[in-house]
């Protein structure tokens, strides 16, 4: 297998030029190379024991709380480019998913509906009722499955570079998903997905497993179309406009959630609830670090709606 296809099988998973930042926490490891930007320190951070795994969380911020939810293959610490923004003026909650970064993999199978129910637990053994998500990429599933399966916990929605189906990947992504497990583990090794994983995973060992975990959940077919309507909080979908995601897909998925049906109308009579973001030149592998993603995504969650009509700014102008 060239090298070249090899790195395009794994963009399916991870970004691959995203390596996790240095964050110094109680009950885990720190990390650092050379490649890496440092992360804010957290406020609080620690292990909670949550339906048989240790789950690492880190909190940055005040203000109304944001549940932040990293890619395949990464950590909380992958969005270390816009993080600190994102805390300015919020309680920030990170949390290593399921077999990832300080979280260990245990011997549950990854299943989003599981893990989907462990941040609701998270969010309640924090001591929060309610937050805001945000979730890119593997982590946006898992926002999709927390907001449906527990719609009492979440406020707002933001998935980003995020289907409702597998369909929706281009097919030749989903030829190269194919192909993901444990064989490839040591062709890992110089990536910065390896590195980071090593340098704070409770169990380096277990790379090659989480990689026979990923590959099987990726090549599993899924259609969560149905859920969608049950989808009721305000959602944002944000896509780099060169996703990994078909733009007809994309487009579905703002229809379904009703958006893109009508014109809004003069008075924005019509306008739906839900908001859709497609980021110019930006990719699969970029688009959760991208300046642009805050200030899109910001504005929304925190339920920022209203905009001036012409007549405001005419007024204004005369």
């Amino acid at each position: 297998m060239s090298r070249s296809m090899f790195f395009a099988i794994f963009a399916s998973a991870a970004a691959l030029f995203a390596a996790p930042g240095a964050t110094k926490a109680e009950d885990a490891k720190p990390s650092m190379t050379s490649e890496t930007k440092a992360m804010p320190k957290p406020a609080k951070s620690g292990l909670l024991p949550i339906n048989g795994l240790n789950y690492y969380y880190a909190i940055y911020g005040q203000g109304e709380p944001l549940l932040l939810l990293h890619g395949g293959l990464g950590t909380t610490d992958m969005f270390a480019p816009i993080l600190p923004k994102l805390a300015e003026n919020r309680t920030v909650i990170g949390v290593d998913l399921h077999g990832h970064g300080r979280t260990a993999l245990g011997d549950r199978p990854l299943s989003l509906e599981a893990i989907g129910d462990d941040m609701a637990a998270i969010v309640k053994a924090l001591g929060y009722d309610k937050v805001d998500v945000m979730g890119y990429s593997l982590g946006g599933g898992v926002a999709f499955r927390i907001a449906v399966q527990h719609p009492e916990t979440v406020r707002r929605l933001a998935l980003v570079s995020t289907g409702y189906a597998s369909d929706g990947f281009y097919a030749d992504m989903r030829t190269q998903q194919a192909q993901v497990g444990a064989a490839m583990a040591d062709m890992m090794k110089d990536t910065p997905m390896y590195k980071s994983y090593v340098a704070v995973a409770p169990r380096p060992q277990d790379f090659p497993k989480l990689l026979d975990q990923l590959g099987t959940h990726m090549r599993k077919d899924y259609d969560y179309s149905a859920d969608v309507a049950k989808l009721k909080m305000p959602v944002m979908l944000v896509f780099g406009d060169s996703d990994m995601y078909r733009p007809e897909h994309e487009i579905k998925f703002y229809q379904m959630l009703g958006g893109g049906l009508k014109d809004a109308g003069w008075m924005r009579e019509n306008l739906s609830q839900n908001r859709l973001a497609i980021l110019p030149n930006r990719t699969h592998y970029d688009v959760f670090f991208a300046s642009e993603l805050v200030a899109a995504a910001l504005p929304f969650l925190n339920g920022e709606t209203k905009v001036k009509t012409w007549d405001e700014i005419v007024s204004e102008t005369n």
